[in-house]
């Protein structure tokens, strides 16, 4: 039986992106100077005897980033959504275009109605599975970032506007 990993649970999105760094983990294992075998242990969900640090799971976010592995901080969400909060990538200045404001409301707006449509297909039935859960969740976190852009272009035309 295939065992399938939720997004929504930190634990296994952390043994999903450690297995997504490229070489698996073994070279992940290699990267943070740990075997293999330790590694595996701390990461696989069945071992309740091994747990890696705050700052081992803080070390493969960052090594998987740095690698360009997909939804690398899905282990943050998954956390952070555990204790009802939620976050988003904040844009650096430097990453910022200046596009038009009304651009990225509409960017908003279009994150927001993709939340919807996920909630509104999810409840046709009446029963939101977890596959539709972590759906939904991700379309949040979408719509958190594009809310995110939206503000740091704002405070960037602000402190453009006074000079």
């Amino acid at each position: 039986m295939t065992r399938r990993y939720s997004d929504m649970n930190q634990h296994d999105a952390l043994y999903k992106i450690a297995r997504a760094y490229p070489g698996g983990i073994e070279a992940l294992a290699q990267a943070m100077n740990m075997s293999a075998n330790v590694l595996r242990n701390k990461l696989a969900p069945g071992i309740a005897s091994h747990y890696p640090s705050f700052e081992e799971v803080s070390c493969i976010i960052t090594l998987c980033q740095n690698a360009g592995v997909k939804d690398a901080t899905l282990p943050l969400h998954a956390l952070l959504a555990r204790h009802r909060m939620a976050a988003f990538l904040v844009p650096e200045p430097a990453s910022i275009s200046n596009d038009d404001l009304s651009q990225t409301v509409c960017k908003v707006m279009s994150q927001i109605g993709d939340v919807a449509e996920a909630v509104s297909e999810a409840l046709e039935d009446g029963v939101i599975t977890e596959l539709e859960a972590d759906l939904i969740e991700r379309e949040f976190q979408g719509a958190l970032a594009a809310l995110g852009a939206w503000r740091a272009r704002i405070r960037l035309h602000h402190d453009q506007s006074k000079h």
